[in-house]
């Protein structure tokens, strides 16, 4: 499913089609991560040990 229909505060695994704005931290396939929200194009997503990433809106998540 496209992130942008993920509820929020979901736990989503990572399954293709990532895109990630210039200069944000990479994320790699099957990653695991806590997503909050979206906001515009990217998402505002979190890795279990706080660091902030963001996603492209129609990135194919998993609900875990």
């Amino acid at each position: 499913m496209e992130l942008y229909k993920v509820p929020r505060s979901s736990r989503i695994k990572v399954v293709r089609d990532i895109k990630v704005p210039p200069a944000s931290p990479i994320v790699e396939e099957e990653e695991i991560l806590n997503f909050s929200h979206v906001d515009g194009m990217y998402s505002y997503c979190t890795r279990d040990n706080g660091e902030v990433v963001h996603l492209a809106a129609w990135t194919e998540v998993e609900i875990v």
